[in-house]
């Protein structure tokens, strides 16, 4: 039976919208490690309300980094990589919201989960500001490929742990089988007022982002709300234009999202993933966090959303005309 799920109009867009590497090294490999005890990170709030979790660089730290399921590159602040004295490798192009930024790239011997066997061996990493990237890295895809993410926004904490082979389905829990493309998870089975809609979970982007190709569907049927003109703010510190809107009905899995906000924007994440002539749609923090929990399982290609109780501690800001990256 399909359940409806209002969501709380009027969130502001305060975070980023995913980041992809397109050229320089390749992607790092994590190393093998023993599946049989999996470990746990738990993780904190970054100022934006993202969740964190601890690493250690080198076998130093502990460092607080946001977790972007919309990234395929593992960043690290240019401030970060200062302190460390890292050695520095060849400049890379990334793709962000706002479009294409040369950035330079340093090389990180070694970053492993807290309390985890999970390492990634020498890479090169990005380097962003850390004024723009709200925090001191950021983990992405290329670091999960073999995990399970789990954002449990009632207990408030993230958990990083090896992908279990099987897990049980809890009565309120909803999943949702996806297909890989670029180590991404786009989920299949999911509708906008009655037509597929490529949905891309990504904790990196505080609002949820839609391209022209879903706005036009919208428009067509009369389903787009009122249209607000925003700015959104990219980790690159570029910024794009937006028009912040709503989308009447949304559906992914059995549960429906009614009212959803949604940004519309031609984001470069949907050229990346070939995407851009088809409705797709960024699921960002602000609609991921109106459910109790949810599990992203890069190894078994699934996502599981827990049906909310009192997840919500707080009213949700309005609706500005500029979006900053920050709070």
């Amino acid at each position: 039976m399909e359940r409806m799920f209002p969501v709380i109009k009027g969130l502001a867009a305060l975070g980023v919208a995913g980041l992809m590497a397109v050229a320089g090294a390749a992607a790092p490999t994590p190393a093998p490690n023993d599946s049989s005890s999996p470990e746990m990170i738990q993780g904190g709030r970054d100022m934006n309300k993202r969740l964190t979790v601890p690493v250690t660089i080198d076998g130093g730290g502990t460092y607080q980094f946001v977790v972007d399921t919309g990234a395929e590159r593992t960043v690290l602040s240019r401030e970060l990589a200062e302190r460390l004295t890292l050695a520095p490798a060849q400049p890379v192009t990334l793709l962000s919201i706002a479009g294409q930024d040369q950035v330079a790239t340093a090389i990180v011997p070694g970053l492993r989960l807290t309390s985890s066997r999970s390492r990634m061996a020498s890479f090169e990493a990005p380097l962003l500001s850390e004024f723009h990237l709200g925090a001191v890295g950021m983990l992405g895809i290329d670091s999960l490929q073999t995990k399970r993410v789990v954002l449990d926004f009632r207990a408030m904490r993230m958990s990083i742990s090896e992908a279990p082979r099987s897990t049980r389905v809890e009565t309120d829990e909803i999943v949702v089988t996806a297909r890989r493309r670029l180590g991404q998870l786009i989920l299949v089975d999911a509708e906008a007022e009655g037509q597929k809609v490529n949905v891309i979970i990504d904790t990196g982007s505080a609002v949820s982002i839609g391209n022209p190709a879903l706005r036009q569907r919208l428009e067509r049927r009369g389903k787009l709300g009122p249209i607000v003109p925003i700015s959104i703010t990219s980790v690159t510190g570029g910024q794009t234009l937006a028009d912040y809107s709503s989308a009447q009905e949304i559906r992914i899995g059995t549960v429906t999202l009614k009212d959803m906000p949604v940004a519309f924007a031609d984001a470069e994440i949907f050229h990346r993933l070939g995407l851009d002539g088809k409705p797709a749609l960024l699921l960002g923090m602000d609609a991921l966090r109106l459910f109790d929990r949810v599990s992203i399982d890069f190894a078994n290609r699934t996502v599981r959303f827990l049906m909310p109780g009192d997840a919500w501690q707080a009213p949700p800001p309005q609706l500005a005309g500029m979006v900053p990256h920050r709070g």
